[in-house]
């Protein structure tokens, strides 16, 4: 039985019924192209007006509760579409490069949590401590082998010739070469700026989550 409807991916009126969904609407086949759809679906593509205001929102770093509430989307659409634009971020620091020679990192982690507080997330970052730059990064536990991909994540000219400052967590001393390594306590100073960019970080994460 052909139905008088548009196929909406390719255009054809040679349209079947084909069944019914799991929410008992009915069901049609196009028979050029075999897209499946329902009249009238609930889920429509959101406009490129309503993703350009998503993305201006969401770096601005409002909950996702409130950027769905004003953009007038679904709570699994926003996050769905929130978990894809992560996935595009490149997952390496762009880092000026830099000549062998005298090179200083600071190293720490803080931890966070996704959705919830049972869901804990360690943020591992390492900074040049003359330019500021993040130079590594990796999201994970609190294990020795987040602190291996942390370390693995810093240009090589820094593995071979920075002397790298944490503090005295045991992963850090058993990854990083002792003769790069420096284990010292916050009174130090030797740490300071990535302290500090850390707690800047836990500062907007709490204004957004808390």
């Amino acid at each position: 039985m052909t139905i008088e409807m548009t196929c909406p991916t390719c255009g054809s009126h040679d349209i079947s019924k084909n069944g019914t969904t799991r929410r008992g609407k009915q069901n049609y086949k196009c028979r050029d192209c075999n897209r499946q759809f329902v009249e009238d679906p609930q889920w429509k593509p959101k406009d490129t007006d309503t993703q350009a205001l998503v993305d201006l929102l969401l770096l601005e770093k409002i909950p996702l509760a409130g950027i769905a509430r004003a953009t007038e989307v679904s709570d699994s659409w926003l996050q769905g579409y929130a978990n894809g634009c992560y996935e595009a971020v490149p997952k390496a620091a762009e880092v000026v490069p830099k000549a062998k020679g005298k090179l200083t990192v600071q190293m720490d982690e803080l931890w966070s949590f996704v959705g919830n507080k049972g869901n804990k997330q360690w943020v591992w970052l390492a900074i040049d401590a003359d330019t500021r730059e993040i130079i590594g990064c990796h999201i994970g536990d609190r294990s020795r082998e987040s602190a291996i991909a942390l370390w693995q994540s810093i240009p090589a000219v820094y593995r071979q010739c920075a002397k790298v400052y944490t503090d005295y967590w045991e992963a850090d001393v058993s990854v990083i070469p002792s003769k790069r390594h420096v284990a010292v306590g916050k009174e130090s100073g030797l740490t300071s700026y990535i302290e500090r960019l850390n707690n800047t970080l836990r500062q907007r994460h709490w204004t957004v989550n808390g």
